[in-house]
């Protein structure tokens, strides 16, 4: 299988600027970028998606670029429905060292800053040496750009396509870049890139973009969407992100290993017959989850996340640490430590609705206490530890804190 057969057959490729593109792809040696502004100092996976292709690319002898957007961060791209919050200069700062650090380390490749080359660019000058590259009509009919038309776009927001295309055309003059690639929603700003390529040199560029990756409810995975899964673990911990896609929805885990794993289609086709035989198994859900979070964090801590996962299960929760608690159950109902019969201490904290109720679940053995069944309602909580964990049922949890 060619590289292009492979992006194809991993659903990674979207929109190609020309059919010339596949040939290239498939020959190797290209230089190309794939970017990203830092509006928070982590990644998320939906960057993780993205940028994997910098690996699957160099795999085939193609040379990636990893751009942190130190320049175009404090502009902000456009967004569908509203201005982007603009962050300070701090801010950026910022977060631009943590994710040049974080993309050196995950992905190992060289990173670039556009703030190197458009610090000193001052204003006449951009407009005499790029803007009177960008017809207006042309601007307006890139569709991030007419979606915004009807509810108002700045001019800061209006110059960001300009922006970017002059980050692309620095890189093909400096640094040999024939390609950018991004998801599904930089088109416009690729095209912009590509036509002053043209324009500028009279040499050709080439771009591809990638479908977003979407979750459950067909909303893509950004800060912005309200559920970004961090890659910095300690943002999000191996074990938050092991419950996240051990939960992944079936009709989604497949198409999530094409595109979030290395594994070869004849595994990934050996997984997905296994899937359907025996969904309840949930094997290709724990076949993304150790492909992932090995990937990102290590074989060790997938290890651990899946053990802490499988304790909460059990409800065998002695065996873990007051650190391991804190991560777990930090999403869990929390009270303060009370010395007080556990009966009083169900019907306070409306575990139960009254002492009848609490009564009936303590006789049917449904209470437990950091793992173990109490039928006795004038048990008291263990002085001794930091956390007491009560459960009731099978997955209702309670943490009680020592004050």
């Amino acid at each position: 299988m060619t590289l292009y057969e492979d992006l194809k057959w991993r659903g990674l490729i979207k929109d190609i600027s020309s059919p010339d593109l596949e040939k290239k792809l498939n020959e190797g040696g290209m230089t190309f970028y794939i970017g990203t502004d830092p509006t928070a100092d982590s990644m998320h996976i939906g960057h993780y998606s993205s940028f994997l292709i910098s690996k699957r690319l160099a795999k085939y002898g193609h040379h990636p670029l990893l751009l942190i957007g130190g320049a175009t961060g404090r502009i902000g791209d456009p967004k569908p429905t509203a201005e982007r919050e603009m962050k300070t200069i701090d801010e950026i700062k910022h977060n631009t060292l943590g994710l040049t650090k974080q993309a050196k380390e995950l992905f190992g490749f060289e990173v670039v800053n556009n703030w190197d080359w458009s610090k000193d660019l001052n204003f006449v000058d951009f407009l005499r040496d790029y803007g009177k590259f960008f017809n207006i009509n042309y601007m307006l009919d890139k569709d991030i750009i007419r979606r915004r038309l009807d509810t108002g776009i700045t001019y800061t927001e209006f110059s960001y396509m300009i922006m970017q295309a002059m980050d692309f055309y620095w890189l093909f003059a400096n640094k040999n870049c024939t390609m950018q690639v991004a998801g599904s929603d930089q088109w416009g700003n690729i095209t912009a890139g590509i036509d002053l390529i043209r324009k500028k040199t009279g040499q050709e560029a080439y771009g591809f973009t990638m479908p977003l990756i979407l979750d459950k409810d067909g909303k893509k995975f950004g800060k912005t969407e309200g559920n970004a899964l961090w890659l910095d673990k300690n943002k999000t911990s191996s074990y938050e992100l092991y419950q996240y896609l051990i939960n992944t929805d079936d009709s989604l885990v497949i198409d999530y290993l094409k595109k979030l794993t290395f594994l070869t289609k004849e595994e990934i086709e050996a997984i997905e017959k296994e899937h359907l035989n025996s969904p309840e198994k949930r094997i290709a859900q724990q076949e993304l989850a150790k492909q992932i979070i090995s990937d990102l964090h290590g074989e060790k801590d997938y290890l651990h996340a899946k053990e802490v996962s499988e304790c909460l299960f059990t409800g065998q929760v002695d065996t873990l640490t007051d650190q391991e608690i804190e991560t777990v159950f930090k999403n869990f109902p929390t009270f303060t430590y009370e010395e007080k019969p556990l009966i009083d201490l169900l019907v306070t904290n409306k575990i139960a609705s009254s002492k009848r109720e609490a009564r009936e679940f303590l006789t049917a053995g449904a209470i437990s206490l950091n793992g173990v069944t109490i039928k006795e309602e004038n048990s008291l909580l263990d002085k001794n530890r930091q956390y007491n964990i009560v459960r009731r049922g099978k997955k209702k949890y309670y943490v009680f804190k020592k004050a």
